[in-house]
């Protein structure tokens, strides 16, 4: 059995409704978002997101959810759509998950529309439904990915990245959508402000952990989803170089930021950067980082009891760490 698979087995009743329900909420009486609509969904991703809601519900109610589960769950990944439709903007990438990209397809003007139309519908699901409590986490995290992504920017111009500063930016970026996906299944069930904030702690770990291991397929060899080096490319700071940077000579560090500020479209010199911080254990490190996250993951989930759902999600912390794209 496949590792999301796995995953999937004690929720796969409920992963069956929630592709109509998501399909639905996307509906519109303009035809060219239909067109589009029909095209995400047919290229959908992993599902990590849904999952974790569904996962989280059913730990909490006794393998049970409700109709605002479907609905939360529903409005992430609207939320989660709009950001990667985006994103592919903002990094020029005419490809996601080996599909050509909404932006490829139709342009930028459009993909910018259909990110914002895609925001909208899911702020209205909750709105319309007087979800208030699960709009409230969800509009925090729209704020937190923007603040990270905007933080990132900023501090890529003076490269200027520590990893403390690192890993508070991936918690934005990356985490907090995660985690609002366990803290909106656990409150769709109207568990306890105690067992959402613990949830929530263990979305946060789990979307740290996720985010480190992406950063890592910048280091890979094999063809996945993303381009090889496609961060140093955009100038992005992550753990393996920034670690680097710090136990290097001057001389080194001089060299590494110049190939990242003036050589980060020569494919050559970023082969050499990346074997680079290879050979100095910065791949190592970041991957030492990683299990640690990963571990205190498990320990939070650990203290719920053991049945299906925590199990599956424990397959789901395994597979973050073990997945090739």
């Amino acid at each position: 059995m496949k590792a999301v698979e796995k995953i999937k087995k004690p929720i796969y009743n409920e992963m069956e409704i929630f592709e109509e329900k998501f399909a639905l909420s996307m509906f519109s009486n303009v035809p060219l978002i239909n067109r589009i609509a029909h095209f995400i969904v047919k290229r959908k991703g992993k599902q990590m997101r849904p999952m974790l809601i569904f996962l989280t519900a059913k730990l909490i109610d006794k393998g049970k959810v409700e109709d605002r589960t479907y609905r939360g769950a529903s409005v992430i990944e609207l939320i989660h759509t709009a950001t990667l439709v985006h994103d592919d903007i903002v990094d020029d990438s005419n490809f996601r998950r080996s599909f050509f990209s909404i932006n490829a397809l139709w342009k930028n003007k459009i993909a910018v529309l259909v990110g914002d139309f895609l925001l909208s519908k899911g702020m209205l699901l909750c709105i319309e439904n007087k979800d208030f409590d699960l709009l409230e986490y969800i509009s925090v995290a729209v704020r937190e990915m923007s603040e990270g992504e905007l933080l990132q920017a900023e501090k890529a111009r003076d490269y200027d990245i520590n990893e403390k500063l690192y890993l508070e930016i991936i918690r934005k970026k990356t985490a907090i959508l995660m985690a609002t996906c366990c803290a909106v299944g656990a409150k769709s069930v109207n568990a306890d402000k105690k067992t959402v904030d613990k949830l929530f702690l263990f979305g946060e770990l789990i979307g740290i952990t996720f985010q480190i291991r992406d950063d890592l397929f910048d280091y890979s060899e094999n063809k996945i989803g993303k381009p090889i080096g496609i961060d140093i490319k955009e100038k992005k700071m992550t753990l393996p170089i920034i670690h680097v940077l710090n136990k290097v000579s001057v001389n080194d560090r001089n060299w590494i930021l110049s190939t990242i500020k003036k050589h980060n479209k020569n494919s050559v010199k970023v082969k050499e950067l990346i074997s680079f911080v290879k050979e100095k254990g910065g791949v190592d490190y970041a991957k030492r980082v990683m299990l640690n996250y990963k571990n205190k993951a498990l320990n939070v989930i650990k203290e719920f009891p053991k049945n299906d759902y925590r199990e599956s999600l424990e397959f789901m912390l395994d597979y973050v760490i073990e997945r090739k794209y």
